[in-house]
């Protein structure tokens, strides 16, 4: 493959890249997490849970997919085993083994304020540090997007 002259440089890619496969590793494993809820779930809202837990993992499929994408962007490889996941994520994959819907969103709601705090520390080093304006926008609105989906969590639990 060509190398990507981007402006950015082949250092500074590399460390992008390094901090974008955690990203990817903590959106992987969340929505390995959310699939497995959705297929678990039990209880009486059973039926509304099933469907809110479906879109929640066809969101995460999407950033996932994003997320790969501007590894490859920066000319990169992507790392895609579930062994290197395990070893790049911040998050658990182990559930507490409860399936009724206020312990599923009390975990989801745990993972997606994790994976906040941890986007919202790379967005001021993607800029100073690595110079990837781009990249540091993708951040940010990655992190608004779990911001909304813990708020809707946390209203549930409510």
């Amino acid at each position: 493959m060509k190398i990507a002259n981007i402006g950015i440089s082949s250092k500074n890619k590399q460390n992008l890249a390094d901090q974008l496969s955690k990203v990817l590793a903590d959106e992987f494993v969340l929505y390995s997490k959310t699939l497995n809820f959705h297929w678990n779930i039990e209880g009486p809202d059973f039926h509304s849970v099933h469907l809110y837990l479906e879109t929640l993992y066809e969101e995460q499929q999407e950033v996932v997919d994003t997320v790969a994408e501007k590894i490859r962007m920066l000319g990169h490889f992507v790392p895609a085993t579930l062994e290197k996941y395990l070893e790049l994520t911040h998050l658990t994959e182990k559930t507490k083994g409860k399936n009724d819907s206020q312990s599923i969103f009390s975990e989801l709601l745990e993972d997606h304020e994790s994976i906040i705090i941890f986007l919202r520390e790379e967005i001021k080093p993607i800029v100073e540090k690595w110079h990837a304006e781009g990249i540091s926008d993708y951040i940010t609105g990655l992190m608004e997007q779990h911001e909304k989906t813990a708020w809707m969590l946390r209203s549930h639990l409510e």
